[in-house]
């Protein structure tokens, strides 16, 4: 028998050299006592254990590497027999751990899910509060069911960088320095405050979303186990907004209706107004354009600088549409003014298609933002304002008469499509309109200057500048539809 001792509880890299020599000598697991730290835990191996000079090949598994690191979290004692055992067994049976029904993997899965819950319950149930007046320093704590704290420690480090931070547990304790995660030892839970100023208003907004009418008592207490209630605030009133549910339940049913935002009012009424104009009330893209500047049909207008209505040609053989104005666009008023805009001329250019023959617009006409401090960052238009602002992009058809339509990205593709096909099942195909027009899909040129990989990005360029050169080819072939320059040039 060779007592082995383990220097930590959770790690997997001291288990990992604890085991590779035992492996490569082919000890058998009947063979060894396991220790978990503790007066051994200096030594790996027991002095009466020697290695041999001559061993044999230990074959690894990533996949049962990454479930050990896991499994080793689990407070049950017996996970190292366990684990030394799967890795005995693996040496001589490579596919062990597909099958499913074998003893040892069917309590490998249930260490493993166990401590994977755990975590979450962490996640969700850590509770901060206040060291000092600062609102600066804040500690919580927690008593998880196994040694789980380390690996989910770097949660709240990311989730709340900006803050000095510690949670404190009976076995360890982590810290967060605003710049790096730290651990120490184990805590009594008297060293975290019993309360703080912000617990009032923590229950007050637990209390405000509380829904009577989708309460499940059973389902809530599965989630949310009453072990871990005595370290959340807003457990001091989860019994009597059960035991208020049903009467509250009832004051809701009888509740008269409440009035829709203004903002939506708003949107509803401008809709009506747009609806009164038909395509053949704009005889020219002028008219619509100043039309389209008081558009209210969907909300992107009430944070958006201006509408970016389309640019080119009317009438005009090729029309290209993408997804919504950028920044720069937002700014300036007119499509395709930003780096994705410069790209398409650049990439137009090579492949000899005039821009000045071109009619350039986008699906939706307002710019959608999320503000990041100073910058704007682009958001993707929902299926709603795709819809809403279907209307204008109509009116541009009608008007410029285009032979060709090039839908650069998804969005635009849904827009004139109506089809939720990806890229790739619709990208180079020309496709039929029921008004004659023809579709064509690529991407759009902001996808180009986000591949991160430079060679990548170079064979995306190229294959985008393949797309626009077939339906040069496919415009060539269409007798009074030419878009290409003037002066010859070599070409994709």
């Amino acid at each position: 028998m060779y007592r082995v001792a383990v220097s930590t509880r959770n790690e997997l890299a001291p288990w990992r050299d604890c085991v590779r020599p035992l492996l490569a000598a082919r000890v058998s697991p009947e063979d060894i006592m396991w220790v978990e730290g503790g007066e051994d835990a200096d030594g790996l191996l027991d002095k009466a254990f020697t290695p041999p000079d001559r061993v044999m090949q230990v074959h690894g598994s990533r996949r049962f590497m990454a479930l050990a690191a896991i499994a080793l979290c689990h407070s049950d004692p017996g996970r190292l027999d366990l684990l030394y055992r799967i890795a005995f067994r693996l040496q001589a049976q490579r596919a062990l751990l597909a099958v499913q029904t074998d003893p040892d993997i069917v309590q490998l899965t249930r260490l493993v899910k166990a401590v994977e819950r755990d975590s979450h319950k962490m996640t969700a149930f850590v509770r901060f509060r206040a060291l000092d007046e600062s609102n600066e320093r804040f500690a919580a704590w927690f008593e998880p069911d196994h040694y789980t704290l380390e690996r989910t420690a770097p949660f709240f480090a990311e989730r709340f960088a900006n803050m000095e931070w510690a949670i404190l547990t009976p076995y360890r304790s982590a810290f967060w320095t605003r710049e790096r995660l730290v651990f120490g030892e184990g805590a009594r839970k008297g060293d975290v405050p019993a309360e703080d100023a912000l617990e009032d208003a923590w229950r007050t907004y637990f209390a405000s979303i509380f829904n009577p009418a989708r309460l499940k008592v059973s389902a809530m207490r599965a989630e949310m186990p009453q072990k871990y209630w005595r370290n959340l605030p807003e457990a001091e009133i989860i019994d009597d907004l059960i035991r208020s549910a049903q009467r509250r339940e009832t004051a809701m049913i009888k509740a008269p209706a409440s009035a829709p935002p203004v903002r939506h009012q708003r949107r509803a009424e401008g809709e009506r107004r747009a609806d009164t104009k038909a395509p053949q009330a704009f005889s020219s893209l002028e008219m619509a354009r100043t039309a389209a500047a008081e558009c209210t049909r969907c909300p992107l207008y009430e944070n958006a600088t201006q509408v970016v209505f389309g640019e080119g040609p009317s009438p005009a053989p090729l029309m290209m549409v993408g997804e919504q104005p950028g920044d720069h666009e937002d700014i300036e008023g007119r499509p395709f003014v930003g780096p994705a805009g410069r790209l398409l001329d650049e990439v137009l250019d090579d492949v000899r298609i005039d821009r000045k023959k071109v009619f350039v617009t986008n699906a939706v006409k307002h710019f959608k933002f999320v503000p990041r401090g100073k910058r704007r960052l682009h958001q993707k238009p929902n299926g709603g304002e795709v819809v809403a602002c279907r209307f204008w992009l109509d009116h541009e058809r009608a008007l410029v008469k285009p032979k060709v339509i090039v839908a650069l990205g998804a969005t635009a593709a849904q827009s004139l499509l109506g089809a939720r096909a990806t890229i790739g099942e619709l990208r180079g195909a020309p496709i039929a309109m029921a008004d004659g027009t023809t579709v064509f899909v690529t991407v759009h040129p902001a996808f180009l200057l986000r591949v991160p990989d430079r060679e990548k990005a170079a064979e995306e360029r190229i294959a985008f500048a393949r797309d626009l050169a077939a339906i040069r080819d496919h415009m060539e072939a269409i007798k009074g539809a030419s878009v290409t320059l003037d002066s010859p040039r070599t070409g994709p």
